[in-house]
C-alpha cells in the first residue's frame, strides 16, 4: 500500500487529534462488533448535496454568487463530456480555493473523476472526504461524507478491483460514516484486506480507530502496535497507541507513548497539551 494513502499521517494533524480527544467533554458511546445493530449506528438525519450547497451559498458575496451561477450553467449546457469535466474542475477550484468550502471542493473533484473514470482522482477525492469524516461530530454531515466517499471508492474498485486501500476506505465509511446499521459489514471488509496483507497499515489504523470508537481498547492497542512495529515514525499510530492505553487505564504505557509523541513532533501547542496530559497521569 502506498504511504500517501494513510489517513491523518502528517505530524501537523497530531495537534488537531490532541485537541479533539483532550477537548472532548461527552464520553463516546460504546459499540461492540458483537452487536452490529447498536443504536449508535442508527440512520442520521439526511443531508443532501443541494442543502449543503444552499448553506454554503449564504456565505458568498454577490461577485462569488455570479461566478457560481456561471459555472453551474456550464454543467447544464455542456453537451460534451469534456465540457462537463472542465466545469466540475472549475467548480472544485471555486469551492475549494475561492469559497474555502473544501468539502464541496472534494465533492466536485469526485464528480469530475466519475466522468473521467480516473482511479487516481476518485481515490484523491474520497480521501479528502474520509479525513474529515473520521473527525466530524455532526452525524448528518458525517453521513453525507460517508455516502459520497463510498460511492467514489466503489467506482474506483470497478476500475481496479485489486485496490485494497479502496476496500479499507469503504470499510471506514461503514464504521465511521453512519451509513448503515451494520458496522460489522465494514469491519469484515477491512479484516479481509488484513488477512491477505497482515502489514497493511491503513487497515490496522482503521480497525484501531474503530476499537477506540467502540471502547475495545485492547483491540485498538493490538492494531496500533502492529503499525508502530512496522513504522516507528508513524506519529498518528503512536499517538493513538498512547490514547488507547490512557483510556484503558494503563498509565505507565500511556505516559511511555505520549512521551514518544512529545519528543518527536514539532508543534509547540501539541507538545504543551501532551505535557499536561503526562503530568495528569503521573
Amino acid at each position: 500500500m502506498k504511504k500517501q494513502q494513510l489517513i491523518l499521517v502528517s505530524a501537523s494533524l497530531v495537534l488537531f487529534i490532541v485537541l479533539f480527544f483532550f477537548g472532548r467533554t461527552i464520553p463516546e458511546k460504546k459499540v461492540s462488533d458483537k452487536n452490529p445493530s447498536s443504536p449508535e449506528t442508527a440512520s442520521a438525519s439526511a443531508l443532501t448535496t443541494d442543502q449543503l450547497i444552499a448553506q454554503a451559498r449564504q456565505k458568498l458575496n454577490n461577485e462569488q454568487i455570479m461566478r457560481l451561477n456561471q459555472l453551474e450553467k456550464g454543467i447544464i449546457r455542456g453537451d460534451v463530456k469534456q465540457q462537463q469535466i472542465d466545469a466540475y474542475k472549475q467548480l472544485a477550484t471555486f469551492w475549494g480555493d475561492s469559497a474555502h468550502e473544501h468539502l464541496l471542493g472534494a465533492f466536485y473533484i469526485g464528480e469530475g473523476a466519475k466522468l473521467e473514470n480516473s482511479e487516481k482522482n476518485l481515490n484523491f477525492a474520497a480521501r479528502l472526504l474520509l479525513e474529515d469524516m473520521m473527525m466530524e461530530t455532526n452525524p448528518p454531515l458525517q453521513k453525507w461524507m460517508g455516502v459520497q466517499a463510498k460511492a467514489l471508492l466503489e467506482k474506483s474498485l470497478e476500475i481496479n478491483p485489486a485496490n485494497d486501500s479502496a476496500k479499507v476506505g469503504i470499510g471506514a465509511c461503514y464504521l465511521f460514516g453512519n451509513i448503515s446499521e451494520a458496522p460489522m459489514q465494514g469491519i469484515q471488509m477491512v479484516r479481509e484486506v488484513l488477512a491477505k496483507d497482515p502489514h497493511n497499515a491503513y487497515a490496522h489504523m482503521v480497525l484501531g480507530m474503530g476499537g477506540i470508537k467502540s471502547g475495545q481498547f485492547d483491540k485498538a492497542i493490538e492494531h496500533f502496535e502492529a503499525v508502530v512495529k512496522d513504522n516507528p515514525a508513524n506519529m498518528e499510530a503512536v499517538f493513538n497507541l498512547a490514547e488507547s492505553y490512557d483510556r484503558k487505564g494503563d498509565k505507565a504505557n500511556a505516559i511511555k507513548w505520549y512521551t514518544v509523541v512529545r519528543d518527536k513532533i514539532a508543534v509547540p501547542e501539541a507538545k504543551k497539551e501532551i505535557d499536561e496530559r503526562i503530568k495528569a497521569l503521573q
